[in-house]
């Protein structure tokens, strides 16, 4: 339990001398928030504020990605590494515990695909040959699946394609709460379904709703992006982990640092329902893209460049 935040925070408030430190980190991230810059004495006093945790749970706690309290756990973990969000790619720590730490669900996924192909089932228009309709019509047999697509596909559509009806904001938590709730068998199989044509592609480059979720008016410039990111808990806490867990290195026969390109795809469904939303770029190809440009970035050009390149060229993913 001391390794959940939530958890750990607890027992720290009920220590005097870690209830002070914490106290101290919880301003530095109040000041952090607000922009304020810090001078020198108030830089190291964090710093200090942050080794002084030593080797409590506080430290090393993290939180699940389907825990009931994520936004109070992934508050905390930034509260003790605020130093952390110092500059940029300092998210060097994803704040959620590793997958094969958390419990796997089990799921019913391929008794419900049998379903599809049995005897009634069979003539469905397409079934055969897009993988994305068929992944659309086993989450269709099971009820969370089903009733989670279509709470987000609801809200999502409503306005689409006006920026001024469609409510971004719900329509993300809709898609988070799909991506977070609904078994992995399920969530992969309709966002990473192979494709043959482009009928099956763009059903697939369609199943976050891009109208709502992802495409503005205008592309707004990638660092723009990147500070709504960084001014909300979850987004930031899913940027670190997609950072970690789809870090490209070119000698690497999957591409990934850490070997593990399953995690890097965990990962990347995790920042879908984020300001940093990602989608396929078009209906023939797997390639990814966030929403966004680097034109007039002026000497921050490369920066803007780092931020696009982590979806469109990057080899783990």
């Amino acid at each position: 339990p001391s390794s959940d935040c939530v958890m750990a925070e607890q027992l720290c408030l009920s220590d005097s001398t870690c209830n002070a430190t914490y106290r101290t980190l919880e301003n530095c991230a109040l000041a952090k928030t607000r922009l304020l810059s810090l001078d020198h004495d108030s830089r190291v006093r964090c710093l200090n504020a942050e080794l002084d945790l030593g080797n409590s749970s506080l430290l090393h706690c993290k939180c699940h990605r389907r825990m009931k309290r994520q936004e109070q756990c992934l508050r905390i973990f930034w509260t003790i590494h605020s130093s952390m969000t110092d500059g940029y790619f300092n998210l060097e720590t994803s704040p959620y515990e590793n997958p094969a730490n958390e419990e796997r669900w089990k799921t019913d996924y391929n008794k419900l695909a049998a379903l599809v192909s049995g005897k009634n089932c069979s003539q469905l228009a397409g079934d055969a040959t897009n993988p994305c309709l068929r992944a659309t019509h086993v989450c269709n047999l099971s009820k969370k699946c089903f009733r989670l697509r279509t709470d987000y596909a609801s809200i999502c559509t409503k306005g689409a394609g006006s920026e001024d009806v469609c409510d971004r904001r719900k329509c993300h938590r809709g898609l988070r709460n799909f991506f977070e709730k609904v078994p992995e068998d399920f969530t992969k199989r309709i966002l990473f379904c192979p494709c043959k044509d482009e009928f099956c592609g763009e059903r697939r480059r369609k199943t976050i709703v891009p109208d709502c979720s992802f495409q503005y008016n205008t592309k707004p410039n990638c660092l723009w992006l990147l500070d709504s990111c960084l001014e909300d808990h979850i987004c930031k806490s899913r940027l670190a982990d997609f950072q970690q867990n789809c870090q490209p290195v070119d000698m690497s026969p999957d591409g990934c640092s850490l070997h593990n390109h399953a995690a890097c795809l965990q990962a990347y469904m995790g920042m879908i329902g984020t300001p940093m939303t990602p989608n396929y770029v078009s209906n023939s190809s797997v390639e990814v893209s966030l929403w966004c440009t680097c034109e007039n970035s002026g000497n921050q050009k490369e920066k803007c460049d780092q931020i696009l390149g982590m979806f469109e060229s990057n080899k783990c993913l």
